[in-house]
């Protein structure tokens, strides 16, 4: 037994281990991890682009890698506590995005302002703890290529969002999205598919 599995094994340990990398109650790791354990655990492509605002809590524990040619703006946030976070090529994390793990990103996507990525929920059942205290669950997200999300968006745990697909601005998409599609609303909802008999994106009718 390694001595990671070790640490993850005696609570004790595992808790002095966190109060080391982290502080007290905080989510962002500790300026000697960023600087020492980072950036030999983690994979950054060529030409990759990370504003100086951007909020990188990112952990040792978990993967984080960005591919070559992408760029994440200012005052966004990523985090990989809980998860790992992977984004691919040639994609753009835009102004003021959150994404927390576990979360896999695919290439030529275009993420607008202030969206929101969280594949981790909080546990609510147990009314004699504070929902703070209760244990949390996690369940992957997946955005695979080409896809295009619009302003003020969230997608919840657990969805995947298909390729070359457009969520509209202001969209909660709380399900998967097929392939080649168009959804908007609360609870996101299709609007339109791409027929590739047709080739041209037609109104979904129910």
């Amino acid at each position: 037994m390694g001595l990671a599995d070790k640490i993850k094994g005696n609570q004790k340990l595992k808790q002095v281990a966190l109060r080391l990398m982290m502080p007290r109650n905080q989510a962002r790791p500790r300026l000697w991890v960023r600087w020492l354990i980072n950036p030999f655990k983690h994979k950054k492509g060529k030409h990759v682009c990370i504003r100086r605002r951007t909020r990188m809590d990112v952990m040792p524990w978990n993967m984080f890698a960005i591919g070559n040619d992408s760029t994440i703006e200012d005052f966004a946030t990523i985090n990989n506590g809980v998860g790992e976070v992977v984004i691919g090529e040639r994609t753009r994390i835009g102004l003021g995005n959150t994404i927390i793990g576990p979360v896999k990103i695919g290439n030529d996507i275009m993420f607008a302002q202030n969206i929101t990525v969280s594949g981790l929920n909080h546990g609510y059942e147990d009314i004699s703890t504070p929902i703070s205290l209760q244990p949390t669950s996690t369940a992957p997200i997946s955005i695979e290529d080409e896809v295009w999300i619009g302003a003020n968006s969230v997608i919840v745990a657990g969805v995947t969002v298909g390729k070359h697909s457009v969520v509209a601005a202001g969209s909660v998409v709380t399900r998967d999205v097929p392939p080649y599609s168009i959804v908007a609303g609360n609870p996101a909802k299709l609007l339109k598919q791409y027929n590739p008999e047709t080739k041209k994106w037609e109104k979904v009718t129910k």
